[in-house]
């Protein structure tokens, strides 16, 4: 499972038009504009906030297939203690810190065709940098990380 803040309808249909124009572009399965609290985390269906701001401060291109081009997000307080929260509430436990971040392709390119991919979004959407937007709600997703097709993948 994982807990995903959700964007306003606004920002969530900027973002999925940029998204789409990517898949279109350079491959990837589709997936609903987030920005990962807690992701991975272990629990049955059974067991399965406040608003806060969000600032978007980067485009950016990661080294595995869930953070392959995606916008990483100020370590802003209620951000971070957002992270905290559902870590916490969840039993999460992971060796690295919490990088906010709301993920626009998801693939395995190579470090070149995520850089052009970067590049691309600042093409396509110049105003993304300083995007500030409200966090009103967040989901619960069952995500199987082995399914690379992401269709298995649910809201709970």
């Amino acid at each position: 499972y994982s807990v995903w803040a959700l964007p306003p309808p606004e920002v969530r249909d900027r973002i999925k038009a940029l998204m789409s124009t990517l898949r279109s572009e350079f491959g990837g399965p589709e997936f609903d504009p987030h920005i990962t609290i807690v992701g991975a985390i272990r629990l049955t269906r059974e067991s399965a906030l406040s608003p806060y701001t969000a600032r978007v401060a980067a485009v950016a291109r990661g080294g595995f297939f869930y953070q392959c081009v995606y916008l990483l997000i100020e370590t802003a307080p209620k951000v971070m203690e957002a992270g905290a929260h559902c870590s916490s509430h969840f039993g999460y436990e992971t060796s690295t810190p919490y990088m906010p971040h709301l993920s626009l392709l998801y693939g395995d390119l190579t470090e070149e065709e995520k850089e052009r991919a970067r590049k691309r979004v600042e093409e396509l959407d110049g105003g993304l940098i300083g995007l500030t937007f409200e966090v009103s709600s967040i989901g619960l997703f069952k995500t199987d990380t082995e399914d690379k097709s992401l269709k298995s993948w649910e809201m709970v």
